[in-house]
């Protein structure tokens, strides 16, 4: 398997969203990416990092990149529903996309 990524950064994810040059963004992200990172830790069980060179698997790069660009678009994480004119609006924690889930469930190591 090859690590060949570095763990993204604030400025990757701002980059992402073509955003690059927003400063305020650029730290909103700088925030969010450690908690994606570590969520992506416990999820994977640290599988597909390497600490000591500070890289990760390319796909792992990639759902910490997408999952904090989510976040840091919508950080409160409400979703809003209406059905008619009744509508209510909640803050689920959403957590990772299918897509999301399915590449690290490559490198996930399951509880026996």
């Amino acid at each position: 398997m090859s690590f060949d990524k570095t763990v993204p950064t604030g400025q990757d994810v701002a980059s992402f969203l073509d955003q690059g040059t927003d400063t305020t963004l650029v730290a909103l992200a700088t925030r969010h990416v450690q908690l994606v990172t570590d969520l992506v830790r416990g999820y994977t069980r640290n599988r597909g990092f390497d600490d000591e060179l500070g890289f990760v698997a390319p796909e792992i790069a990639a759902v910490i990149t997408t999952a904090t660009a989510r976040l840091v678009t919508n950080p409160a994480q409400n979703v809003r529903e209406q059905v008619g004119d009744y509508s209510v609006v909640s803050t689920p924690f959403l957590g990772f996309t299918l897509a999301e889930q399915q590449a690290l469930n490559r490198w996930r190591k399951r509880a026996s």
